[in-house]
């Protein structure tokens, strides 16, 4: 019987770690964890700890580590089948029915770690014989030892189509296609996917080489080339060097997070071997999951540069529906234009440890002081605004309500401090709004207001999002101009939310994009349904969506209704907060911020108007 990664995960989840062991060891609780004395090596003090958070034993004595189905085999002496049968008994879990296909796949993976295998040894001759001497004077360059190579396996692909093709011939081009070592195009033949590269393995928990990254030698584009996604190897999932690191970590008791894969090496070279990277990404949400599995607080160590630290709010932010209670994630801020490698090549590990740790509440907090001026008070309304909505993606309430309290208290402190002055006078011009002992209500809206109503109510905002992204899948030059605004974006659609993000980084790190190179890259993708509609959207009211569109005017265009997209909300919130505040009590300087806010998103809508006439009558 195969067993599939979910069906392990499930039964996991659904066993309670530290009522399993006690019922052969006594366990005293200690925080959040229960402590023991091993029961793998003799000792008098209790050095074996179990944490039902993380589904894990470890023994910081002898090292011992494992979940539930370890402890089953490992304490227990029973066979993994047997071990599994029983925890599924215990936790009301059917076992999956035998699966023929699901054998085949298991089967086929284990024939396409052997090709990864060979693949990696290969790489390793290259590097020692003559065709590997750049490679050599690479690594030597950025002060990799021998040892260090060796311990993270590094090779070097050769300048041709059919080396490795050659080289590997006994598994078969479709293998080899599978594994992602060929590029298979219709009507060619296949060859070789990494050409004149220091090959860097890219392994799984367990250790065995699933793909590999491939850094340049001479000069070419792009730096960095990955494996694809295969059978094997799910680059969103995956964290480089975790086999080294998630041991390291436990001693440490930490677990950096470094960019690259060279700065991985770089950081093992200076004696600190619990850093993992990314691969070529921002951080997903399950990579944030795996390194809560290895520590409560992982560390964020990105370059000093704003890609970097963009990269870490992007990070930030992906990480806050996981928060809970003692798990959150931790920043360490480089100096501008350096990255880790840099660092420790120049002060050594001592450099990285003088970094001060800042916490995830700072980080957010002064990425958004810092995001916009905040003279008015229309920019301290959106300060609060965009707070409030890192703040309500938090899942867990607990967390969530602590975050909502510290930002309140901090942006109290910094612009709420009162002064004690007097309430003017009650005036006549005042009389409509405010009556002593009334209620008071908002004053009726304007006759524009009700045109902005009538537009709300028919669903302009999800017309206006469908246009803005087919104008960005038209005119993806404009992606990287605007990566700031579209970030910021709080879309209700996940899946467009998801393809804005994509698209954001694809332009980030392809330098030339454009609509067929697009359109290539997502077929690949879940958003191929998606872009495929949109481009067909001639029909929508803007200049940017049509396909005879004049390209001077559609950019323009789609500039102002991406500018749009980003303000409406905003406004709508800075308008709601005056109009509350109005309703519990009556300020002038309220009143008047609150009109200004009514005229200001009546001149939105009418720009947004503009945006939406018909081609032929703006001509």
């Amino acid at each position: 019987m195969t067993l599939s990664p979910a069906f392990l995960d499930e039964l996991r989840a659904r066993t309670l770690l530290s009522a399993l062991v006690s019922k052969t060891l006594k366990l005293t609780r200690k925080g959040r964890e229960f402590a023991a004395c091993c029961p793998f090596h003799n000792e008098k003090t209790p050095s074996f700890y179990v944490n039902d958070e993380k589904g894990f034993y470890h023994c910081f004595g002898c090292g011992a580590h494992g979940d539930a189905i370890r402890w089953m085999t490992d304490q227990r002496g029973l066979p993994f089948m047997e071990a599994v049968k029983e925890l599924a008994q215990a936790a009301n879990l059917e076992l999956p029915a035998p699966d023929a296909r699901e054998a085949a796949r298991a089967e086929r993976a284990k024939s396409l770690h052997d090709v990864m295998a060979a693949a990696a040894a290969w790489f390793e001759e290259q590097y020692a014989g003559l065709s590997g001497a750049a490679a050599r004077a690479y690594v030597e360059k950025r002060g990799i030892k021998e040892a260090t190579r060796k311990a993270f396996g590094l090779g070097y692909a050769p300048d041709g189509k059919n080396g490795l093709r050659r080289a590997l011939a006994t598994f078969g081009d479709a293998m080899l296609v599978e594994a992602g070592l060929l590029i298979e195009v219709e009507g060619k033949e296949p060859y070789d996917r990494f050409r004149d590269r220091l090959m860097i393995p890219i392994r799984d928990p367990r250790g065995r080489i699933i793909a590999f990254g491939g850094r340049i030698i001479g000069q070419g584009e792009p730096k960095y080339l990955n494996s694809p996604d295969t059978p094997l190897f799910d680059k969103g999932r995956t964290l480089y060097n975790l086999d080294r690191a998630a041991p390291a970590a436990r001693k440490a008791g930490r677990m950096i997070v470094v960019e690259g894969y060279l700065d991985v090496i770089a950081l093992a070279e200076a004696g600190i071997d619990e850093a993992v990277a990314p691969l070529g990404t921002a951080l997903t949400e399950h990579q944030i999951e795996r390194l809560w599995r290895q520590v409560d607080a992982p560390l964020l160590c990105f370059d000093g540069d704003a890609a970097g630290q963009k990269a870490a709010f992007r990070a930030a932010t992906r990480a806050l529906p996981g928060l809970a209670p003692g798990r959150s994630l931790a920043f360490l801020t480089l100096p501008e234009g350096q990255d880790p490698d840099d660092l420790v090549r120049s002060g050594g590990a001592a450099a990285l440890e003088a970094l001060a740790a800042e916490p995830l509440v700072d980080r957010l907090w002064n990425h958004e002081v810092a995001a916009e001026p905040l003279a008015t008070p229309e920019q301290k309304a959106g300060l609060r605004k965009r707070l409030n909505e890192l703040a309500s993606a938090i899942g867990d309430p607990h967390v969530r309500q602590q975050y909502q309290a510290e930002f309140r208290e901090r942006f109290e402190t910094n612009f709420l401090q009162r002064k004690n002055v007097s309430r003017r006078p009650f005036q006549p011009g005042f009389r409509a709004a405010y009556r002593p002992g009334a209620r008071w209500q908002p004053p009726p809206p304007a006759s524009a207001q009700a045109e902005t109503k009538m537009v709300g109510a028919t669903g302009i905002d999800r017309v206006l999002v469908k246009g803005v992204v087919t104008g960005l899948l038209r005119f993806p030059d404009m992606l990287a101009r605007h990566a700031e605004a579209l970030h910021a974006l709080q879309l209700a659609d996940p899946l467009v939310a998801r393809l804005i993000d994509s698209l954001v980084d694809l332009a980030l790190h392809e330098q030339a994009l454009d609509t067929e190179r697009l359109a290539t890259i997502l077929r690949a993708s879940e958003f191929d349904g998606l872009a495929r509609d949109l481009l067909r959207a001639d029909s929508l009211p803007f200049s940017f969506t049509r396909k005879d569109a004049e390209p001077d005017r559609a950019r323009a265009e789609l500039a102002e209704a991406i500018q749009v997209m980003v303000e409406r909300p905003e406004l709508d919130a800075a308008l709601a907060a005056a109009t509350a505040r109005l309703k519990e009590s009556f300020d002038e300087t309220t009143y008047e911020e609150q009109q200004r806010l009514l005229e200001m998103r009546v001149d939105i809508d009418r720009r947004l108007a503009n945006l939406m006439q018909d081609d032929e009558g703006a001509n």
